[in-house]
């Protein structure tokens, strides 16, 4: 009776207990109506799903993205190499409006083989709860930061859910060194040869674009490219 009771009392307990941060996240990726690009000369790709749970707009000169599954978005003429600074704004309208946590979207660069099982990229992303990522794919999935979002005081916080929040972030490679700087402040500053290795980046030199993780809603100004 002891074991049985021992048991119960554990089921409580667990049931009681709310779940660690870390555990939740794990919500669906919902399908958008009417997804597809319909920005010209604009490619994408979806993490897992299809491209067209995910929505790509133009609104007057701002991009729009609603997705969805987490997806990258490129356009193949959009090239940089040797170094230099993409940058972009990033405006959450309603944060946390298809979510009930934070999801976070950002800068790509280095894009090679995009679209193909052989691509490789690297992404800058913030969440409007004032932390961000640094990660890519090699193909595989890797990170350049820490494994866990990280807390800066430079990334944007919103009031609350169904408020605005708004990022300007750059992903810049200066010689020996790329960036990621999240409305004027570097936030994380890497070795290029700890990032362009086996597993990882072919070259710093590539396609850059933008990535929105999945159930996000927001736009993008003024992202260009210039030579540092």
């Amino acid at each position: 009776m002891r074991l049985v009771y021992g048991s119960a009392v554990a089921v409580v307990l667990a049931m009681l207990v709310p779940p660690a941060i870390g555990a939740r996240g794990q919500d669906a990726a919902r399908a958008v109506a009417g997804g597809g690009i319909s920005v010209p000369g604009w490619m994408g790709k979806a993490d897992a799903g299809d491209l067209k749970d995910a929505k790509l707009t133009k609104e007057g000169n701002d991009l729009r993205v609603i997705t969805g599954p987490a997806v990258t978005y490129w356009n193949p003429a959009n090239k940089a190499t040797g170094n230099y600074t993409v940058k972009a704004t990033f405006k959450e309208a309603k944060y946390m409006n298809l979510n009930d946590h934070p999801h976070p979207y950002g800068i790509v660069i280095a894009g090679n083989d995009l679209g193909t099982p052989q691509q490789s990229l690297l992404y800058c992303e913030a969440y409007g709860n004032g932390t961000f990522i640094v990660r890519g794919f090699g193909p595989d999935a890797f990170s350049i930061s820490a494994r866990r979002p990280e807390a800066n005081a430079a990334v944007h916080k919103a009031a609350g859910p169904g408020e605005p929040v708004t990022q300007e972030i750059a992903m810049s490679v200066k010689g020996d060194k790329v960036e990621c700087a999240i409305n004027g402040t570097v936030v994380g500053s890497y070795d290029k040869a700890a990032v362009v290795t086996a597993g990882k980046l072919k070259s710093t030199d590539g396609v850059y674009g933008i990535r929105f993780a999945h159930n996000t809603d927001a736009t993008v100004s003024g992202l260009t490219m210039t030579k540092n």
